[in-house]
């Protein structure tokens, strides 16, 4: 009978998931540590690939990063006990990430302004594969089958290597000069565009912090002693910390909503689509720092409004929901190009990861908030409204980014907001590495 009251608050479980594999019935904590295990291994992980990336280049960390997570994902499908499928977890989510340093390829690799077109267009494929995991999932529920089925495909990145071209910018900041012209050639030729030799060889880094002698860590530690810099990082981390409490919180809240648990989450990531295409839009027009404000202004009081919608409108508050869904991706597919745009080539990758991994503290915390429904059923909207009201206040102390070239060195990035990039002469920028006619 003892036994029978240590699990009358049991975890509901199906045959083919891992608490029934694992017996974790009576267990009611150790299925939501999965989730924290994972969200804190890919907070440390962010801080690795940055550091990887900009040491050993974006190709090489985006190549090692994706197989790393396919074997290790595959892997976990074979773990035979639950502390192994942790620790298995774990390690996919701290190494297996390639996400952050394929984003720093992607927008080295094409000139300024079609940068948001082409990050629009990846992202709906990002979002397309969110869309498809949960009918993946609904036609192999066994968990070790799932895994299998999603992370077999993975491999392909591996052949990355052979055929995606590393980042001309990184090259230079390395003083791989000559590989930098090679692959300007490549381009050049398949784009049929002739490059005069001569303009080639003015193409080079001018600071001398650039100098191959000068370590990672010395250029970090510039980076980081910067006033300017300083300020853009700890915005940049409130921005970071908003945007996945806000976008974990709704993934979690997606699933209570009454119905198919994938039916709901498919069609909440299905509200990506248009915010991605809104979010090229409008950066195409009001560039984005505006874009940035008002879409976490609104979105703050759109989620503190939620709580106070009649309960004979429900609609009302489920659209009020759908609205703040869109307007937080938008904003999250904003934060992750605005972030990338304000620091230097040499550094970006890894100011990037950093105030990204500061950010996973908002998913860390993200699972917690239905237990703030114990004391007021809105006091989860109304958290996520005042972070995005906060975040949104301190985006008026950035710099507009979208008219500067991306700068390479700190000195160039603390000009940002004071004088256009993009104007100054060419003998005077320490690189502008595609012809103006390629289309990469």
């Amino acid at each position: 009978m003892n036994s029978l009251k240590k699990c009358i608050n049991f975890v509901n479980v199906t045959a083919v998931g891992i608490c029934s594999q694992f017996g974790l019935a009576c267990q009611d904590w150790k299925p939501t540590l999965v989730g924290t295990v994972h969200s804190f291994g890919n907070m440390l992980g962010l801080l690795l690939q940055g550091q990887i990336s900009d040491r050993f280049g974006r190709k090489t960390a985006a190549v090692v990063a994706g197989t790393a997570g396919a074997l290790l994902g595959l892997t976990k499908s074979f773990a035979t006990s639950f502390w192994l499928y942790v620790v298995l977890e774990a390690l996919e989510a701290a190494v297996g990430d390639a996400l952050s340093p394929m984003f720093m390829l992607s927008i080295e690799i094409v000139e300024k302004k079609r940068a948001v077109l082409f990050q629009m267009i990846l992202l709906n494929f990002y979002t397309c594969g969110l869309i498809v995991m949960p009918f993946i999932a609904w036609a192999v529920p066994y968990w070790r089958h799932f895994l299998r089925v999603i992370y077999a495909p993975c491999l392909l990145i591996l052949t990355y290597s052979f055929f995606l071209d590393e980042s001309i910018r990184w090259l230079y900041s390395k003083g791989k000069k000559e590989r930098a012209v090679q692959i300007i050639q490549k381009i050049a030729k398949r784009n049929g565009v002739d490059i005069d030799p001569k303009m080639l060889d003015k193409l080079d880094y001018i600071d001398e912090e650039n100098k191959s002698s000068v370590s990672d860590r010395k250029l970090l530690m510039k980076t980081f002693k910067s006033k300017i810099m300083m300020q853009r990082f700890l915005v940049c981390m409130v921005w970071w910390f908003t945007i996945t409490l806000i976008n974990y919180g709704m993934m979690i809240s997606a699933v209570h909503i009454a119905g198919n648990k994938y039916v709901n989450f498919a069609l909440l990531m299905l509200m990506d689509i248009p915010a991605n295409v809104f979010y090229w839009l409008a950066l195409s027009k009001y560039k984005r720092k505006l874009p940035l404000f008002v879409s976490f202004m609104i979105g703050g009081i759109f989620c503190i409004s939620q709580p106070f919608v009649p309960k004979g409108y429900a609609w009302a508050g489920l659209a009020l929901f759908m609205a703040f869904e869109t307007l937080a991706t938008f904003s999250y597919n904003i934060v992750y190009m605005y972030t990338s745009e304000l620091f230097p080539t040499y550094t970006r990758n890894s100011m990037h990861s950093i105030c990204s991994a500061v950010g996973r503290v908002g998913s860390l915390l993200a699972p917690q908030t239905p237990l703030l429904m114990s004391l007021w059923s809105g006091l989860p909207s109304l958290v996520f409204g005042v972070t995005s009201l906060l975040a949104g206040s301190l985006t008026l102390l950035m710099p507009e980014t979208a008219r500067c070239e991306l700068p390479d060195t700190v000195a160039e990035a603390e000009r940002i907001g004071r004088k256009p990039l993009l104007n100054h002469e060419q003998e005077q920028t320490n690189i502008h590495p595609y012809p103006e006619d390629s289309d990469t």
